[in-house]
C-alpha cells in the first residue's frame, strides 16, 4: 500500500497460482471500504486509489479474496503528518 496526501493507493501483485476473485480496499480510524469484485490472474497487477481530504491517520491496505478471506498489508502513515 502506498500513500500520499488526499489519496490512497492499494496495489496487488499476482505472482503465480489460479485466478482469484478478489476485492481491493483499505482501513482506516476503524472503517473499511472496498472497490468492486474483479478477477485478477497470474502476473496481474490490480490497483485502486480512494480520494480524500489529508487525514493523518494511519491506513491499511485489505484485499479480500472470494473463498480465502481477508488480508493486510502493514499500517502506513501518510507523508507529512
Amino acid at each position: 500500500m502506498d500513500s500520499r496526501p488526499q489519496s490512497i493507493d492499494v496495489i496487488y501483485t499476482k505472482k503465480g497460482g489460479a485466478n482469484i476473485k478478489a476485492q481491493l480496499g483499505y482501513r482506516m480510524n476503524g472503517s473499511s471500504s472496498y472497490a468492486g469484485l474483479e478477477t485478477i490472474s497470474d502476473g496481474d497487477r490490480a490497483t485502486n486509489t480512494w480520494k480524500m481530504s489529508w487525514p493523518c491517520k494511519k491506513a491499511v491496505g485489505l484485499i479480500k479474496v472470494r473463498g480465502q478471506g481477508t488480508f493486510e498489508t502493514p499500517p502506513a502513515t501518510f507523508p507529512g503528518c
